[in-house]
């Protein structure tokens, strides 16, 4: 089959590469969408690389090419003897992250156990630490990896249940934290949230609080990019443009100087980690959810434990299982795009209709002030 290969940094080849075995609890995939995530971006850069051996040292391009893409929508097209739950012809979501779970092991470990599949024991995941990936024809995964439509959907917006997905575990690892102010419940609630980053994973933030939490207090949004500000308005955020108004200086004056119960970064960059003493109020939660912030040093983190902050740092779709062993998180996010309570359609700016068009997207298009989401269409 075809595939978009990462055999070195900022060098993707399209060619052929073998058919992955068919075991007895698996499912092939013929992909149809698959999302381009800014994880992609810092992978085919070189500012990341998860794929580890049996020791945890960093396992080189150079000896182990990799096929990048973790957000997937497709067709089952071929199921294993021992497959349960999932038909020939169904089109599905993709679950990523092999855990205790989907490959049946027993006992489960402690983190399967409590629904942390992201942090499972023996965790490995396609398209990310060294398993294939998306940005092929096909994929096979364990049957419990799927989860199939229950629309007409298309699949390109399906494939955007991951992203979602993981907003939606970093939320509710939120609500769970034993924080001073609360999103919802009690005196103490939640006045301002700040959100630094209009990317696709922010807009999907900024949704997911108003459309699906009911948040209805402060929601001020830190971004640069004008089209992604847009997009922050129409979802219910109010927007503040840093390269034209101090970020904190802009909080302060919009909450009378109470500055954020809840901080959220959302873009990676290394100048949000060094305002969180200015943004956040004291006791307040920091969640960490993007990764990047190059060139920051650590004394920053002077400011921010006198605040005794709550900071949170959660990673992935985990949450649970569903009955018949399917990720709930997963589930979740699908029916929430497929209801129309979250848009993800207006977030996809770049559409790349073949594998051969892979090199070309992670050639600079993400860079583009236009550009806010690429999805690649099989």
């Amino acid at each position: 089959m075809r595939a978009a290969v990462l055999v070195d940094v900022n060098r993707i080849e399209v060619r052929d590469v073998p058919r992955a075995v068919l075991a007895p609890h698996e499912v092939r995939v013929r992909v149809g969408a698959v999302g381009l995530c800014g994880t992609d971006v810092h992978i085919v850069e070189g500012h990341a690389n998860y794929h580890r051996d049996a020791h945890g040292r960093v396992v080189p391009l150079a000896s182990c090419p990799q096929i990048l893409g973790h957000e997937i929508a497709g067709e089952v097209v071929e199921i294993g003897a021992d497959a349960r739950g999932v038909r020939v012809g169904e089109r599905v979501i993709v679950d990523q992250g092999r855990t205790c779970v989907g490959e049946r092991r027993t006992p489960v470990c402690e983190y399967c156990a409590t629904g942390d599949s992201h942090q499972c024991e023996w965790y490995a995941e396609h398209g990310i630490t060294g398993l294939p990936g998306g940005f092929a024809e096909e994929i096979v995964v364990p049957a419990a990896n799927v989860v199939p439509l229950a629309s007409d959907l298309d699949l390109l917006r399906a494939a955007l249940a991951e992203p979602l997905g993981c907003v939606v575990h970093s939320t509710e690892t939120v609500l769970r934290a034993p924080s001073r102010y609360r999103l919802a419940g009690d005196a103490a609630a939640v006045r301002t949230v700040v959100l630094c980053g209009a990317g696709p994973s922010g807009l999907l933030f900024v949704q997911y609080l108003r459309n699906v939490l009911g948040f209805d207090g402060t929601l001020l949004v830190s971004e640069p990019s004008a089209r992604r500000r847009v997009l922050a308005e129409r979802f219910g955020g109010e927007t503040i443009d840093p390269t034209s108004t101090p970020l904190a200086d802009a909080v302060r004056d919009r909450t009378e100087g109470r500055m954020a119960e809840l901080l959220i970064d959302a873009s990676g960059a290394g100048a949000v980690i060094a305002a969180v003493p200015e943004l956040v109020r004291k006791q307040g939660t920091v969640l960490f959810y993007a990764h990047g912030h190059a060139g920051v040093d650590l004394s920053v983190m002077n400011g921010v434990q006198f605040l005794e902050p709550t900071m949170l740092s959660p990673c992935g779709a985990s949450g649970g299982f569903e009955p018949d062993g399917r990720p709930t998180t997963y589930v979740r996010a699908l029916r929430m795009i497929e209801s129309g309570r979250i848009d993800v359609g207006s977030l996809v700016t770049h559409r790349y209709h073949s594998l051969d068009a892979v090199p070309q997207a992670f050639a600079g298009d993400h860079r583009l002030p236009e550009y806010v989401k690429g999805v690649v269409v099989l």
